[in-house]
């Protein structure tokens, strides 16, 4: 059977991992030892209330995120829309055109101008 070819570095295996040396220092199998310390459990349960508050409030802000973007494109395609009825409410309130479509209906325009009305005091 081959052999392993793979070797292990001598400066990584004399250090060790970060994890290693992190077990080292914080030292946890101790504590638990004889069991669960009961001294720390509030400790422990607020930590994890929090985690989840802070789990929590991260999938409400992004809830709220979506719902803004979906909103913007929504008012984006509205805006567009009543650009697009402006213009064609002008377009068809000209005189014009107006005139255009009443003929339709048979009444014309006057040919003669508006006379101004005017009241002596």
């Amino acid at each position: 059977m081959a052999t392993n070819s793979y070797r292990i570095n001598e400066k990584q295996s004399s250090r060790g991992s970060i994890f290693s040396r992190l077990e080292s220092l914080v030292r946890i199998d101790a504590a638990f030892a004889h069991g669960l310390p009961v001294k720390y459990l509030p400790h422990i349960l607020f930590v994890t209330a929090i985690g989840i508050f802070y789990i929590g409030n991260n999938h409400y802000a992004e809830k709220n995120i979506r719902k803004i973007d979906r909103l913007k494109d929504q008012v984006e395609d509205l805006r567009a829309d009543y650009t697009t009825l402006k213009a064609d409410y002008m377009y068809a309130s000209k005189q014009s055109e107006v005139a255009k479509n009443v003929k339709k209906l048979g009444i014309t325009e006057s040919l003669q101008p508006p006379e101004k009305i005017v009241i002596k005091k």
